[in-house]
């Protein structure tokens, strides 16, 4: 990436490569700094997820979810229009975080939307609650080496 590190008078840039990387930039500047997340997990983890978007809304917080609950079927007939939809909001998001549970595994929708991330070259973090991850995670996981973060680590992660 970009940026000038010396003193000189000239400062801009070392080089100019990373054009998606600026952009990025530019866009969390205009949010305040704050990071564009795409959250992704299993509808039967909604009770849970649900306090970690009020978690985010807090002022204080650097992360904003960018997420919509899917309860249609991973083969009903609107999924195609769905996953055109979250493949537009995973690619505004900066990083795909899985908040991963005992239920993750069994989601269809979610093992689609890591894999989508990383087909667009996003970064993919396995979030858990507690100090323990789940005893049954998705086998991509390991696979794709996802890093994996307790929720209170997730912001550190993130920066």
């Amino acid at each position: 990436m970009g940026g000038s590190s010396g003193s000189g008078s000239g400062g801009g840039f070392n080089r100019l490569g990373d054009v998606k990387g600026l952009e990025q930039k530019a866009r969390e500047a205009l949010r305040g700094g704050r990071k564009n997340v795409f959250l992704s997990f299993s509808a039967k983890d909604l009770d849970e997820v649900n306090l970690i978007r009020a978690h985010a809304k807090n002022e204080y917080s650097d992360i904003e979810f960018n997420d919509r609950s899917v309860r249609e079927p991973y083969d009903s007939e609107r999924a195609e229009y769905i996953r055109l939809r979250l493949k537009e909001r995973i690619n505004q998001a900066s990083t795909t975080v899985v908040y991963v549970s005992e239920n993750t595994a069994d989601s269809n929708w979610v093992a689609w939307e890591v894999e989508t991330s990383l087909t667009l070259g996003k970064r993919v973090i396995a979030m858990y609650k507690g100090d323990r991850l789940p005893t049954s995670l998705p086998r991509w996981i390991s696979d794709q080496r996802i890093k994996r973060v307790a929720w209170k680590d997730l912001a550190k992660e993130l920066y």
